[in-house]
């Protein structure tokens, strides 16, 4: 796979949650799409993001200041970015460079909805409203 794909959903239990859902890298070159999806996002003013990095196996510095840089502005929001879905060598890096003490991990989707409000999305799957895919630019 080359470059990223972007898609955002929301979450049918819960609408104020956005899903981004990745798929290919996120450095350099791509982190100005990641970045965009999400100021995107803000200017809707939807505050509530969680990132699915199921498709995602590698995350630069560039990637992962885009995900710092957000924080503060969510959270002055009462809003918040979770990870969910993280690759064996993304949750490596995660660790290693201890991000978890300012990004919030969740193993599923499910465990990211609940992480908002303390209550799960009720079933065993996370339904999401479909959204047109947004496509890098060109």
């Amino acid at each position: 796979m080359e470059g990223i794909q972007i898609q955002v959903e929301r979450v049918e239990a819960k609408p104020e949650i956005s899903v981004i859902m990745i798929n290919g890298y996120i450095d350099t070159t791509t982190s100005s799409e990641l970045e965009r999806v999400i100021q995107n996002l803000l200017r809707e003013q939807r505050y509530k993001l969680i990132v699915d990095l199921s498709g995602v196996d590698y995350i630069s510095s560039a990637g992962w200041g885009i995900f710092i840089s957000e924080i503060k502005n969510l959270r002055n929001h009462r809003g918040d970015l979770k990870l969910a879905n993280m690759s064996a060598n993304v949750s490596e890096v995660y660790e290693l460079l201890e991000f978890a003490t300012i990004l919030t991990s969740a193993a599923s989707l499910n465990e990211a909805v609940a992480m908002f409000d303390g209550g799960g999305v009720e079933g065993s799957g996370l339904a999401v409203k479909k959204a047109v895919p947004i496509k890098p630019a060109s």
